[in-house]
């Protein structure tokens, strides 16, 4: 539950930036897709190693 407030928070926080630049007609400061879906990548990466290291260890 932790988690999906901290993605809604983070969701809410870049929302509010996205207004933010749009309002002062900046282009966003975001990577191109690939850069995000390969940070995705690594996000889901990492958690997998968190569960296979406690299913193997525990």
């Amino acid at each position: 539950m932790n988690f999906l407030k901290d993605a809604g928070i983070a969701l809410l926080g870049g929302w509010i930036i996205g207004v933010a630049f749009g309002f002062l007609k900046l282009p966003a400061p975001v990577p191109p897709l690939m850069g995000l879906i390969g940070a995705a990548g690594v996000l889901m990466g990492g958690l997998c190693y968190e569960l296979l290291s406690q299913f193997i260890f525990k």
